[in-house]
């Protein structure tokens, strides 16, 4: 380990993207700024272990404390991406890679539980629900949030 205590301070800036790729992960990233901003004390509004971290930690088999205490001895981006291979229940890089595309690709409003919680959201910026991925959106949520902060 490196023992990197460093990480994004998120009452200054949003987490990583959950497009953005570790490794094969998708969400790995944003799930990584969260956890470290939590132990580090700056995590903001933000939560870790939260449902789009659980859309990570469930499908890989991982637990969220344990990822957490990885992550408190100071664990660098590759050694996380080193860490899930190892502790992963999903068997192949390929398993890992279709699920992440599938996770590129999700869209809330073609799930009626989630629907109107999704149109809610998404029309405060002005977006189709309809063709807006989850990742899309939280995008614009991160960029638009940290606009009004700075204004």
């Amino acid at each position: 380990m490196n023992n990197n205590r460093t990480g994004r301070d998120l009452t200054k800036e949003a987490p990583r993207s959950p497009k953005t790729r570790l490794g094969d992960y998708v969400i790995l990233a944003r799930t990584l700024d969260k956890c470290r901003a939590l132990l580090w004390g700056n995590i903001g509004e933000y939560h870790f272990d939260c449902p789009l971290d659980n859309m990570l930690f469930g499908p890989m088999g991982i637990k969220p404390d344990e990822f957490k205490a990885e992550v408190e001895r100071g664990a660098s981006d590759e050694e996380m991406v080193r860490w899930m291979n190892s502790h992963r229940t999903m068997k192949s890089d390929e398993e890992v890679k279709a699920w992440s595309d599938q996770m590129m690709a999700a869209n809330p409003y073609e799930n009626p539980e989630k629907r109107d919680w999704f149109v809610e959201k998404v029309s405060v910026y002005n977006l189709d629900p309809k063709t807006t991925t989850l990742f899309d959106w939280l995008d614009v949520d991160d960029k638009e949030s940290y606009a009004t902060a700075k204004a």
